[in-house]
């Protein structure tokens, strides 16, 4: 049985513990912040693969605290890729493994196939403008959230016309795709890409039910990593 460390035991990680024994794995430490300072290299090791769901200030120390310690990493924790690529040279110098996602659903990422393939077509047709709307939990840390900023990077890189985006207020008509992010009681997660057109509106929409499809995709991610090499995202667990 594949045994599972959690680095971070809020939502997240309540949420995987939860569901770890239907999906035939172990849980054999969870680490919350209080606990951090004490957190060993033998500790980690009593893991097979460690699962990271922290804080944007945290993450990338963690990250590098698996690798050195020889343990493959799984981190959902958004809000810190300014530091990826230092993460990803680190994990390639010591031979190791990380993986990391904006977003651990199985449903999420079929979306992002959805919006890359959409934002292609959209590439021809600049009469509709592209605008992405995020709706989180109050609780939720960076704003807008990993998965939208996934999102908009990805439509971004496909439509000619558009060089980045900004946060609402910025105007349908520019440069950048306005993303608005919206923060309300427990929603565990909605995704909104609309485009408009004076005639007429395209959009596609994912929300999440609950933290369960989250979790899910994360223990799958974490079998996926056993004896792997490198780094990874959830286009290679999934193989799009």
């Amino acid at each position: 049985m594949l045994k599972i460390g959690l680095l971070g035991y809020g939502k997240m990680g309540r949420a995987i513990e939860s569901i770890a024994s239907e999906h035939q794995v172990e849980i054999v430490w969870k680490i919350t912040q209080k606990d951090r300072p004490g957190l060993t290299g033998d500790v980690l090791r009593r893991a097979d693969v460690v699962i990271e769901f922290t804080r944007p200030e945290a993450a990338f120390d963690n990250v590098l605290f698996c690798l050195e310690a020889g343990v493959p990493v799984v981190s959902g924790t958004t809000g810190w890729l300014d530091r990826m690529p230092h993460a990803a040279a680190f994990c390639h110098a010591k031979g190791g493994a990380l993986l990391w996602a904006s977003n651990f659903s199985v449903g999420v990422n079929l979306f992002f196939a959805l919006n890359a393939w959409l934002s292609n077509l959209m590439n021809a047709h600049p009469e509709y403008a592209p605008a992405v709307t995020e709706i989180h939990h109050v609780h939720k840390l960076d704003a807008p959230s990993g998965t939208a900023v996934t999102l908009v990077d990805d439509l971004v890189a496909r439509v000619d016309r558009k060089s980045g985006w900004a946060l609402h207020p910025a105007r349908p008509q520019d440069a950048e795709v306005p993303v608005t992010a919206i923060r309300e009681d427990e929603v565990p997660g909605t995704h909104l890409v609309r485009w408009s057109s004076v005639v007429d509106e395209i959009s596609i929409e994912h929300r999440a039910h609950s933290r369960a499809g989250f979790a899910g995709g994360a223990i799958l991610a974490a079998k996926w990593m056993v004896d792997k090499k490198g780094v990874f995202s959830m286009k290679d667990v999934l193989n799009l």
